[in-house]
């Protein structure tokens, strides 16, 4: 049954999934027209990467947008919900410790994930159950130090805290994290799902993965490796907008102007009709 079940979600996630072959040829396909120029596997692989993690850091901006303009009641058509649907499937929210703190006073090292993008929750446990787990707040350094003048509103293991700070030369302002007050650290406590027994859950959105148009070499020409191939992880929604914008950067790299205006053209056609 439990293959069977993973079978099932596999095959979910590659139906959400925009197929990079399919993209990679209509990219070929619109390119080549005309003989503007030809775009080798390693470059399209470059500007697929761009390109998704473009239309990706769009959704947050497209949110936040569409959240100041009255909505519909019509699912289908609400930007709002189609936005947060898109932005779901990148929501990493851990049903157990998933976390390795760096010391006992409650610094956490954020690189330790490697595919975060942005940190959304983080919650903590001050006592030895491995389920009773306190939501922290999420504070800058302004409203940290505000709240900790008060009794009534300083960090407490009811209501812990969270602060982004840097405790390394090397780190920007966003690698660490520090939980007020520090939970401890049960070095006795082991188990599949925590490295060194730190209580501590982090949820976050995570990064699409780098999508790969793998190929094999036969007769002098590269042939899609489905086997080795990464689809793009965004909406299927956005396949025509990776063909354009992928189409666009094709354009500065091999110089040729008129596939940057054709790119730019279908582009702009496309978001004037999501967005009148």
């Amino acid at each position: 049954m439990r293959s069977l079940y993973g079978a099932i979600v596999n095959y979910k996630q590659k139906e959400i999934m925009v197929s990079i072959d399919r993209v990679y040829q209509k990219v070929l396909a619109l390119a080549n027209k005309e003989q503007r120029g030809y775009i080798t596997p390693q470059e399209f692989n470059l500007f697929a990467d761009h390109a998704q993690m473009e239309i990706f850091e769009q959704y947050f901006y497209d949110l936040n947008q569409f959240l100041r303009v009255p909505g519909n009641s019509t699912a289908y058509s609400d930007m709002v919900t189609n936005l947060e649907e898109k932005i779901n499937t990148f929501d990493h929210r851990p049903v157990h410790a998933n976390t390795v703190m760096n010391n006992e006073f409650g610094d956490i090292d954020l690189r330790q994930f490697e595919n975060l993008y942005r940190l959304t929750s983080v919650n903590v446990s001050y006592t030895r159950s491995t389920t009773d787990h306190v939501v922290c707040k999420i504070q800058d350094r302004k409203e940290f130090d505000l709240y900790s003048k008060s009794p009534l509103t300083k960090p407490t293991k009811k209501r812990p805290a969270a602060l982004y700070h840097n405790i390394s030369p090397g780190a920007t302002t966003m690698s660490f994290i520090k939980v007020f007050p520090p939970p401890p650290k049960f070095s006795d406590i082991t188990n599949v799902y925590m490295t060194d027994g730190d209580n501590v859950k982090i949820s976050y959105i995570k990064k699409p993965r780098k999508p790969n148009w793998a190929y094999n070499v036969i007769n002098n020409k590269p042939l899609y490796n489905s086997t080795n191939g990464v689809d793009f992880d965004l909406h299927p929604s956005d396949e025509t907008e990776l063909v354009y914008r992928i189409l666009a950067l094709a354009g500065v790299a091999i110089e040729k102007p008129q596939l940057i205006q054709v790119a730019a053209g279908l582009q702009g056609s496309q978001i004037q009709q999501e967005k009148q």
